[in-house]
């Protein structure tokens, strides 16, 4: 499908703000279950997801707001969700957090693969994603031992 750069920078810049989304959902989650755990199993949450998440999500939303600001497009606010109902549990709210932050890994991934950033991106852009993505690269593994470690 042919487009033109605009279009194609748009695109790109919708594609990067649905992985800054569901980062955003995945720190919503990760903040309501640091609330439902004691003091040493939040501090390990936290040090092992949150801050890392919190971290990427930063990156990201700034990697956008450059793009855009280098090209002339709109800026996009990015509100935080709204926190979940603690009664889904820590445990649960874990894993969903997990599974938000999977999902923004594939987003990003399906973006570089697609060249998109290439053909209408910038190189600033492309190391911003590229920064993300390594920091979310081993988040699945860290998750997976934050929830062996807190519900052992």
């Amino acid at each position: 499908m042919a487009y033109t750069t605009a279009e194609g920078r748009q695109q790109l810049l919708d594609s990067v703000a649905e992985a800054i989304e569901e980062l955003g959902a995945a720190l919503a989650r990760l903040g309501v279950a640091y609330e439902e755990l004691d003091e040493s199993r939040g501090d390990l949450l936290e040090e092992r997801l949150f801050g890392p998440v919190q971290k990427a999500y930063g990156r990201a939303r700034r990697a956008h707001g450059d793009f855009a600001a280098r090209h002339g497009l709109p800026a996009r606010s990015f509100e935080q969700p709204p926190a979940p109902a603690a009664w889904h549990g820590a445990r649960s709210l874990v894993e969903e957090a997990a599974d938000a932050v999977d999902a923004a890994d594939e987003a990003l991934a399906e973006l570089q693969d697609s060249l998109l950033p290439v053909e209408v991106g910038d190189p600033e852009l492309r190391a911003g994603l590229a920064d993300v993505r390594a920091l979310l690269g081993p988040l699945d593994g860290a998750a997976d031992d934050v929830l062996r470690q807190l519900w052992r």
